[in-house]
């Protein structure tokens, strides 16, 4: 277990396999003393001189173990870990030389996490020798397995290169010892369970924390490990922290569905007196017209919204299953009742009544309904919409007349009433450009003059279910 804080100047992870192999007796004692044995072998390994870490995207190399010894020859021990990231090149400057490079960088980019990787050198210096083979027959059980080393560390402004390979070594020895636990506590005969790094940003003081997880079993097996992390990091036992879609998302690795995450945290906030702001809490994904392949321009605007709802919960960790598609909204719809089998396959608008029966049909989730008779006492329920995202923290569908919104936010002020909303608009038909989203307000703070003042608007507020 390793706790990080996310708030100094850099995270330096450190990745890459070391190989489990070992040759497994027929008694469970034995079999479980040389499992031990071998992961002792493994701790050895790493801290031999053979032990090399890589930095990603550079010519860097550096031997941890043989006095920080790194290459190029200008790095030293001394070197500060800020000093390090000039050394890194982006794709546009592959072309550009390693000294003009440098320059560049250290200019425009300021990133907050150093990628390592992590080597073993399979030579050694000496005389040459010619390879002896030899073949024994006998019959045996070999346990094999790649461990998916991933260490996380904070370095401080002031730290060197030398101290954060002290951090990194004592990070990978006791990753080590908590992967030997794991394959050791859910060791069944010779079948063993290869140990999952993740790692989770959990609210301040306790910052980024690594935890290693059974590969495979799923997250409906591991309550009482959670229950257990919950106690030791006190957390309340009211939301998801520990599932493995909580797992924390580095910044160097892309989303692999296309969908934006998150498009508003590029937003500045508006100012009123004496006002606050009031956001929705965790990770969602932005769905609007025209995506899957789908051409709902006209009429799946509140799909599109119920969508994004969808993605927040499953990114929480609180469901498993994947956003549902248009036809599974309307088939749950279908289920319930509230449709006619014709439904499916329609184009047919759906609205906030709608959406709160699907949540609670495919997600069981339950859904509070804000019923307004006209846009123009949307003002006067910021201390409701407030309250929502303090304690819940959900995205909000609202239905109005023949649109639809995902409401993400609101900045209220309790002394003057002013409010203003953050709005995102699933009636987007382009691509996932995050600055045009946002430049052309498809993401976006909004007065109330944004609403129809006449028109009657009912708000879908999702509810967190009290799991973990």
């Amino acid at each position: 277990m390793v706790v990080v804080d996310s708030n100094t100047a850099t995270i330096i992870r450190l990745k890459g396999p070391l190989e489990l192999r070992c040759q497994l007796d027929n008694t469970d004692a034995l079999m479980r003393k040389v499992i031990s044995r071998t992961f002792e072998s493994l701790r050895s390994q790493v801290k031999s001189e053979s032990c090399v870490f890589a930095i990603c995207d550079s010519p860097v190399f550096i031997w941890p173990n043989k006095c920080v010894h790194a290459t190029p020859d200008e790095i030293t021990p001394d070197t500060s870990c800020e000093d390090l990231y000039p050394w890194i090149q982006t794709d546009e400057q592959e072309s550009a030389g390693k000294r003009s490079a440098k320059k560049k960088i250290k200019k425009s980019l300021s990133p907050s996490v150093l990628n390592f990787h992590l080597m073993m050198e399979v030579t050694r210096p000496g005389p040459l020798s010619a390879p002896i083979l030899s073949k024994t027959v006998t019959k045996s059980h070999f346990l094999t397995a790649t461990l998916p080393m991933d260490c996380v560390v904070h370095t401080s402004c002031s730290d060197t290169l030398r101290d954060a390979c002290e951090k990194l070594m004592e990070a990978l020895i006791n990753q080590l010892g908590e992967m030997e636990k794991v394959i050791l506590q859910h060791m069944n005969g010779t079948t063993v369970l290869v140990p999952e790094p993740l790692h989770f940003l959990l609210p301040e003081p306790n910052g980024l924390v690594t935890v290693i997880f059974p590969a495979g079993m799923p997250d409906s097996q591991l309550e009482t490990k959670r229950r257990e992390l919950h106690q030791q990091y006190e957390l309340l036992e009211d939301r998801p922290y520990f599932r493995r879609a909580n797992a924390h998302h580095f910044p160097n690795e892309p989303y692999r569905d296309g969908y934006l995450r998150n498009p508003h945290l590029s937003l500045t906030h508006p100012t009123l007196d004496n006002g606050k702001v009031f956001l929705v809490q965790g990770i969602y994904s932005y769905h609007h017209y025209m995506q899957d392949r789908i051409d709902d321009n006209g009429w799946g605007c509140a799909y599109r919204s119920l969508q994004t709802i969808c993605s927040w919960f499953q990114q929480q960790g609180y469901i498993e299953r994947s956003v549902p598609t248009h036809k599974e909204i309307q088939q749950a719809l279908v289920d319930v009742g509230d449709k006619q089998p014709s439904f499916v396959g329609s184009r047919q608008w759906i609205g906030s009544i709608e959406v709160q029966a699907v949540l609670n049909q495919l997600l069981n989730v339950t859904s509070k309904i804000m019923f307004v008779s006209q846009g123009s006492e949307l003002a006067s329920k910021g201390r409701e919409l407030a309250n929502h995202f303090l304690t819940e923290g959900t995205p909000i569908m609202i239905g109005g007349g023949v649109l639809a919104h995902t409401i993400l936010g609101v900045a209220w002020s309790e002394t003057t009433g002013q409010i203003r909303y953050l709005i995102l608009d699933p009636h987007y038909t382009g691509a996932e450009d995050l600055q045009f989203i946002t430049d052309k307000g498809w993401c976006g703070w909004k007065g109330p003059e944004f609403w129809d003042q006449t028109a009657y608007y009912n708000l879908c507020l999702p509810q967190r279910p009290k799991v973990i």
